[in-house]
């Protein structure tokens, strides 16, 4: 059976974190679709071009690993790309209640999609977007965290 699985987020920006979860998922199934949501209710820093560009970058030496934006609800992503396994990834216990909520609603809009939770390398672990963005933001080094074109990208303030 083909399977396919959609690891969704934001990616403002894609962390080692985020990669990490990535390249366990593409050793579990046929192909992985990184999907990079339009519409999150949140703000990102990085336009949507920006962060397709960066994840392609990041992701270019995993052949079963694409990356696609969308916009509307996650399951009907899942449906036009024929999607049956949904990633979140579980930093800490404070994720589950969150993400359990999240795998619950999107159960009950299609009970055909299962979610599956996968944890980062224990040196990942502690790493968010946020706290990236944060520290950027304040001069700090990321360089331990991200790839070094988002580094890159990020000094330059070209979205941060």
């Amino acid at each position: 059976m083909h399977k396919v699985a959609i690891y969704p987020g934001t990616f403002d920006p894609m962390t080692n974190g985020h990669s990490d979860l990535v390249l366990r998922a593409s050793r579990l199934f046929e192909k992985v679709i990184v999907a990079i949501a339009h519409d999150t209710g949140k703000h990102p820093v990085c336009n949507i071009e920006q962060r397709v560009e960066l994840a392609n970058i990041i992701l270019n030496d995993i052949d079963n690993v694409e990356v696609k934006a969308f916009k509307g609800l996650l399951m009907d992503f899942c449906a036009i790309e024929k999607a049956h396994v949904v990633i979140r990834g579980l930093r800490a216990v404070s994720d589950f209640e969150y993400e359990f909520q999240l795998a619950s609603m999107n159960r009950r809009l299609a009970p055909e999609i299962e979610t599956l939770f996968l944890t980062p390398a224990e040196q990942h672990a502690f790493i968010s977007s946020t706290l990236v963005r944060e520290i950027a933001r304040l001069g700090g080094d990321v360089s331990e965290f991200v790839h070094p074109e988002v580094q890159r990208i990020m000094q330059e303030k070209r979205c941060i």
